[in-house]
């Protein structure tokens, strides 16, 4: 007789990622897809593009046809119930045209938008007329937006130094049509890195968390979006699932893996190094 307990697996939330392969593992889909599982989200992706990339860098990048994205998209939409969305890099102005044509056939609204443009170190990774496309048509779809500093300085047409700055930004880029935004201060200095600022139209909020002293940040990004994707198709609310997700994430770097030669990535699995100790 089986000693199996009875489990309804179509009460699984699911969750989809639309963003870029990282043959290294620390970022994009594989890191979306570790954080939705650690959340115990069934995790579905549409790739955009595929990377040959290591703890060192990006030595290719490849994109995936339009005519690729929307078969994705329709394959896991038309089949699962899907709670959120998160969008990653989307590489071009043609990908990210198709990914919002598809939101919107599809009226959906529980998006999250990690708008990669430019990194945290301040190199912009997609040419000017897919930045203008973000700003105009992928933004304005997002239940939430995780623009960085570099990001936001682009989004909101101004410079950022100061928390002040951090504040009006997080409001201008409000204005674009986003429900909320959440002005990252990962590429801050000093003692603003662990300060993210939150703005939904009425509630202006400054998150931080413990600062972790790490060079293995590969991936945070990613993680925090996946993570906030996670929270939302788990049914917690927008800030919520902010602020859940941006704890993951510190939990996360107290562990990030020193691997390769290069910058490694946060460690994902930490629950698990946390349950080995029990």
């Amino acid at each position: 007789m089986s000693n199996m307990t009875s489990f309804d697996s179509s009460q699984i939330p699911i969750a989809m990622t639309i963003a870029g392969s990282d043959s290294g593992g620390g970022a994009g889909i594989q890191a979306d897809l570790r954080t939705f599982a650690f959340h115990c989200v069934h995790g579905t992706s549409v790739l955009t593009c595929i990377t040959a990339q290591n703890t060192q860098g990006v030595t290719r990048v490849d994109a995936m046809s339009c005519e690729s994205v929307t078969a994705q998209f329709e394959a896991v939409m038309l089949d699962m119930k899907v709670g959120a969305i998160k969008t990653g890099m989307l590489l071009n102005q043609e990908i990210m045209k198709t990914v919002a044509k598809k939101l919107v056939a599809f009226g959906f609204g529980n998006v999250v938008v990690d708008p990669v443009m430019v990194s945290r170190t301040g190199a912009q990774l997609i040419d000017d007329d897919a930045v203008k496309t973000m700003r105009d048509l992928l933004i304005p779809l997002a239940a939430i937006a995780t623009p960085n500093r570099y990001e936001a300085q682009i989004l909101a047409d101004m410079e950022i130094h100061t928390l002040e700055d951090m504040k009006t930004a997080a409001q201008k880029i409000y204005g674009l049509g986003a429900r909320a935004i959440l002005v990252k201060g990962g590429g801050m200095t000093g003692d603003l890195k662990a300060i993210d600022v939150w703005f939904d139209g009425d509630r202006l909020e400054v998150l931080q968390t413990e600062a972790i002293d790490t060079p293995h940040t590969h991936g945070t990004g990613c993680t925090l979006s996946a993570a906030i994707a996670a929270n939302l198709a788990l049914g917690k609310g927008y800030f919520q699932s902010v602020k859940e997700a941006k704890n993951y994430v510190t939990e996360a770097l107290k562990y990030s893996l020193s691997i390769g030669k290069g910058q490694g990535p946060v460690g994902h699995f930490f629950p698990l190094l946390l349950f080995e100790k029990f």
